[in-house]
């Protein structure tokens, strides 16, 4: 990486753009890919794990707030590194072009083993486990137990799952954006109308005013297990409330995480320097409103308890049976098909060129860095279905995801610290788009994401040190590939 402050001249959008790949990614289909990465299963399920943690309305939506916030400021602040790289890869190009190749191969090399196909797999077997909900008997029949792994029918359709997305986009990015965009509208539209039935149906309720009358009293769930609450409630004072937030935060981080997805294909946009960033605005802006939205709703439908203890944590369940009756559950079921299938197909699409790109500089395998007869990395998209595969049957994703979120966190401070630090060291390189409210907002972002990931290692020991050491793992990892590039 050069070490003068003088940089040269930013490359035209033909010459970023990796060779082959086509640009036809426009304004909508990046909104989409933003939007459509971001909802999975999360929003449908983690508030009542949330609410267990802080006990109270006002600290519920306080906590989609809070991730709102630290999203947007993080997506508007990636808007000037977009325009400054415009280029598969994202992330990864981020933090290698700010620190050096090691950070970014330690950020792609956990992109690979866990961020990615972690998700990949959860969102997989969550789209299995609602579809076996709306078929009589489910899909929990083991079909082949091996000892350590058991392969059900439910697990097997996850598997295909992976395996259909992963060969549609191999195929093309135009097959893969139609289904982006057609599932993510449709995602959308449901969960407007869901939070529109569920508002009309709250002014009939009287529940909201019972959930709000003490609204700023934080409490949290003391029993060792759901026993549907008759356990102990604590209330919870002093540094015991930083816990509690950063403990309840961790399921709204990771159902608004992927926000960035859109920056790893930036080598596929119409006009990367404008769109990359705008996609980013609008994409977590739309997918903001919709959360804060939906918790409201919640809080209007249902009582505080009912969502803390809604069965199996399915709280849109709940709220859809409560609105539509018995059929309820059934339309939840579908609308959590569409989503993790939508939000699958981009988590596929765009993880594959973080690795396409690692390999181009040496850091992954030679043939992942190739772009197949249709313009896309068809090498990484498979090698990618194929590490899936195996976190799916290992029923592993869950507990990798849960160790690496403060991980996730540490790279994207990291990152928005890439800003000064490109500012200072490369201050020539063209800036089409600048991160909106530098420096204030970064440094705000910083702070309480830094705050967030001390109080989880304090707090949740054994949930955080193996991420570290999941990250760490890749320090030989990559001194081995660099001894394999100078041979």
């Amino acid at each position: 990486m050069p070490t003068s402050t003088a940089a040269p001249t930013q490359p035209t959008v033909s010459e970023s753009s990796a060779p082959g790949f086509k640009q036809s990614l426009s304004l909508l289909d990046g909104t989409m890919l933003v939007a459509g990465s971001m909802i999975g299963s999360g929003i449908f399920l983690v508030s009542a794990d949330i609410t267990r943690q802080v006990g109270s309305a006002g600290w519920l939506i306080a906590i989609w707030v809070i991730t709102g916030f630290l999203t947007l400021t993080a997506a508007v602040s990636y808007g000037e590194l977009s325009g400054m790289f415009p280029k598969a890869g994202g992330q990864y190009v981020y933090l290698k072009e700010a620190f050096g190749r090691m950070p970014g191969f330690l950020y792609g090399w956990s992109f690979f083993a866990v961020i990615q196909t972690g998700t990949i797999a959860a969102v997989a077997v969550a789209f299995a486990n609602y579809t076996g909900y709306i078929i009589p008997g489910g899909l929990d029949k083991v079909l082949l137990d091996l000892g350590i792994v058991k392969i059900t029918e439910g697990r097997l359709l996850s598997l295909a799952c992976v395996i259909l997305l992963t060969y549609i986009n191999s195929r093309g990015v135009k097959e893969g954006k139609f289904i982006q965009t057609s599932f993510t509208t449709i995602k959308l539209l449901s969960l407007f109308g869901l939070i529109i039935f569920g508002v009309l149906m709250a002014a009939k309720a009287g529940i909201w005013h019972g959930n709000w009358s003490d609204a700023w009293t934080m409490h949290h769930y003391a029993s060792e297990k759901n026993d549907g609450g008759s356990g102990i409630w604590q209330t919870i004072a002093g540094l015991g409330t930083l816990g509690a937030i950063s403990a309840a935060m961790v399921g709204s981080l990771f159902s608004s995480d992927a926000w960035n997805s859109i920056t790893f294909v930036a080598g596929e946009m119409r006009r990367p320097q404008r769109n990359i960033g705008l996609s980013l605005l609008l994409g977590t802006l739309i997918v903001t409103i919709i959360y804060v939205s939906a918790n409201l709703m919640y809080v209007s439908v249902l009582s505080l308890h009912d969502i803390a203890f809604a069965p199996n944590d399915r709280v849109a369940t709940a709220v859809a049976e409560k609105i539509f009756g018995a059929t309820g559950g059934i339309i939840i079921a579908v609308m959590i098909m569409i989503s993790t299938f939508g939000c699958n197909n981009g988590l596929i699409l765009s993880g594959a060129r973080v690795y396409y790109t690692m390999a181009q500089d040496g850091l992954f395998f030679k043939k992942v860095g190739q772009l197949n007869k249709n313009a896309v990395p068809g090498y990484a998209l498979w090698i990618q279905c194929l590490w899936t595969c195996l976190l799916c049957l290992s029923g592993g994703y869950n507990a990798l995801l849960t160790y690496v979120i403060f991980v996730v966190l540490i790279f994207y401070i990291l990152t928005l610290i890439g800003i000064f630090v490109l500012r200072r060291k490369r201050p020539d390189l063209p800036r089409p788009y600048k991160a909106f409210g530098y420096p204030l907002l970064p440094i705000i972002y910083c702070i309480l994401a830094a705050v967030i990931t001390v109080c989880l290692f304090i707090y949740q020991p054994a949930n955080t040190w193996p991420g570290a050491l999941i990250v760490v793992s890749g320090i030989p990892i990559y001194y081995l590939a660099l001894r394999k590039r100078a041979k």
